[in-house]
């Protein structure tokens, strides 16, 4: 019954969505930065009102409709036109090499390469590897205007500061009953495939283990500290950058401050040291020195915060069953070492995170030709596989489309930022300099933390970061192309149904 009902009204939201998106293709990534942000917790919400199986399902490739939606309008004008939206260049070329590459390891046997996965594992691994590519078309093809920048500066800002203030309420005041009763383990696991051993049944980074006990880390809507913590890191850049910002100063700190609060309580010191290096990449781009003292404020409070947290945090704890497992684990991997905080370098998580980089590395120098999408990551492991490389997205990459996908994939992504860095210096609208400026540093981020997790996995970056990524940057050496090239001024917002003309 709770299936149908959903149903009844998912349908036509879902067709109202696709017919608004098939007129003015820019509506999915307003979507996407709202719709994303809530997206784990509404599915959460319908399985716990009894909404599963391919009913869920159903409803949770919204997002994957409205963006083939868009592809399909841009594609099709494109060949009403018969030419591309946009004048081809280099980095256009490295991520179609990209795509292609991985489209060829789809379709490769997986006993040929001496991979595992089944069908479906290779379908999400191929969904993971080319939704950044296909939002990052969009981008390409839909340019923004000064406008368009200026709302969905503000839409990003003050959808990840909402996110952060519900977090923070979250994290103080529901229990790990709450969550459990709330259903949300068995969502992860029998929706998703995520068999967690966390408190609870919950993630394991769901608590952070210190030697003065177990505290409680933000999840806010994302249901992940990870997740939030990276978009908390990229709405801090755009916001950093200043742009439309400036204009309502007070208005923006105080969003900003909400969400860095959030990011603190998410306790995630990659991303706090990935948000410094990103604070200078915005100094770079804007070519101030101000966000350098940005960058040293977010590791003095990274440290700050970490003396205080034991007296501040929320403490949970696991159920008496969970005990014994975790007294089983701590027989196989040790005991959490004695003073183990939040800054100890010797702390399990951190030992975790290198470890797993060096295997992944050394697998892939063992094996350059890969074995074939869905052998690794979070894919495999909600497969039910051990995964051959897991966490760093360089690796899990190199291990599922050989060295050669990996390299495609890193030349790519530093093609575009330096597209970026170009747009921020030498774009002529002063709002594209200030949008390109803070997505360099956010895009820098990012890709600084897929080093050693997924950070390209959290569907809010795959979507939104990509797409506006590629819509503002001035790509470099573009290529020849015998059409009638998309000359017209890379930065007008005249369009046609939301289409260069």
């Amino acid at each position: 019954m709770a299936a149908a009902l959903a149903l009844v009204v998912y349908v036509p939201l879902l067709v109202a969505g696709v017919v608004l998106v098939w007129r003015r293709p820019l509506v999915a990534l307003y979507a996407f930065v709202v719709g994303l942000a809530l997206h784990n917790a509404v599915m959460a919400a319908l399985f716990r009102a009894g909404v599963d199986g391919a009913a869920l399902t159903a409803i949770q490739a919204w997002k994957e409709i409205l963006l083939a939606t868009a592809l399909a309008r841009v594609a099709v004008d494109a060949a009403r036109a018969r030419d591309l939206p946009f004048r081809p260049a280099l980095g256009d070329a490295v991520a179609a090499a990209f795509a292609a590459l991985v489209v060829v390891y789809a379709l490769i046997p997986q006993d040929v390469l001496g991979g595992e996965a089944d069908a479906n594992g290779v379908l999400l691994g191929l969904r993971h590897a080319l939704l950044p590519v296909a939002a990052y078309a969009l981008g390409r093809s839909l340019p923004l205007g000064a406008g368009d920048l200026h709302r969905l500066g503000w839409t990003v800002l003050g959808t990840v500061a909402a996110v952060a203030l519900v977090g923070l309420v979250e994290e103080y005041t529901l229990s790990v009953e709450w969550w459990r009763d709330a259903r949300v383990p068995e969502y992860f696991r029998e929706e998703l495939g995520f068999d967690y051993r966390g408190p609870g049944g919950m993630p394991e980074n769901f608590a952070f283990n210190a030697d003065e006990g177990l505290f409680r880390r933000l999840i806010s809507t994302f249901l992940s500290p990870l997740a939030s913590a990276f978009v908390f890191a990229v709405a801090l850049l755009l916001a950093a950058a200043g742009g439309p910002f400036a204009r309502r100063r007070a208005v923006a700190a105080g969003l900003a401050g909400i969400v860095a609060v959030g990011l603190l309580f998410t306790l995630s010191r990659s991303t706090l040291l990935a948000l410094a290096g990103g604070f200078v990449i915005v100094a770079l781009a804007r070519r101030r020195l101000w966000p350098l003292a940005a960058a040293a404020a977010t590791v003095v409070a990274g440290i700050a915060f970490a003396l205080v947290f034991p007296d501040v945090a929320p403490t949970t704890h696991f159920f008496p069953e969970e005990e014994r497992l975790q007294e089983q684990i701590a027989r196989e991997k040790g005991d959490v070492p004695a003073g183990t905080t939040f800054l100890d370098p010797d702390e399990p998580s951190i030992r975790s995170h290198l470890s797993n980089l060096r295997d992944g590395l050394e697998t892939v120098a063992r094996h350059p030709h890969g074995y074939g999408l869905g052998n690794a990551g979070a894919v495999a492991r909600r497969e039910g596989d051990e995964p051959i490389a897991g966490e760093s997205n360089y690796t899990e990459l190199g291990v599922e489309t050989g060295l050669a996908g990996m390299l495609l994939y890193v030349a790519w992504n530093l093609l575009l930022l330096a597209g970026l860095l170009r747009a921020a210096w030498r774009a002529e609208d002063p709002t594209v300099r200030w949008a390109a400026a803070g997505l360099a540093g956010a895009l820098a981020t990012v890709l600084a933390l897929g080093i050693q997790t997924d950070a390209f996995g959290v569907p809010w970056l795959a979507y939104c970061l990509w797409w506006l990524s590629a819509a503002v940057a001035l790509p470099l050496a573009p290529l020849a192309w015998p059409a009638r090239a998309a000359e017209s001024a890379r930065w007008s917002s005249t369009t046609e149904n939301g289409l260069t003309r």
